[in-house]
């Protein structure tokens, strides 16, 4: 491709730049129940060294009024791997964006992040009060 030539996105690459958190209404909102969900290929770049960090994501939330939809959610993971952000500031920015998205009574993020350099770092944030199920 000549310098001049720009390369159309694909598909895969457009949602993943336009991703937007979709939630629908809670079909049990007089219950408390737990979801759960992991998201073992999150990747981002260290904003010192520039090289890709790998994690994974485990997500646990009890829904208040909405409900994350699951392709939502991993369209807008993957929008982070070009980004250069740090361990403690991805987490709590995807968690506040979830928080945000879905108002639930309780959530918490755990980024559990591939050693590097001999070192292994777990980021865990948390939002509300957990309640019994």
């Amino acid at each position: 491709m000549s310098a001049d030539q720009t390369r159309t996105p694909l598909y895969g690459e457009r949602a993943i730049a336009e991703a937007e958190l979709i939630c629908f209404e809670n079909p049990r909102p007089g219950r408390a129940y737990e979801v759960s969900i992991t998201l073992p290929e999150f990747t981002c770049k260290c904003p010192f060294s520039g090289y890709p960090d790998f994690a994974t994501l485990r997500l646990t939330y009890q829904p208040g009024p909405r409900v994350m939809e699951l392709k939502a959610i991993k369209l807008y993971v993957n929008s982070y791997r070009d980004r250069s952000i740090s361990h403690e500031e991805v987490t709590n920015r995807i968690l506040d964006d979830f928080v945000a998205a879905c108002a639930p009574v309780w959530m918490e993020l755990e980024a559990d992040f591939n050693p590097r350099g001999n070192v292994h770092t777990v980021i865990r944030a948390s939002h509300g009060t957990r309640q019994p199920c």
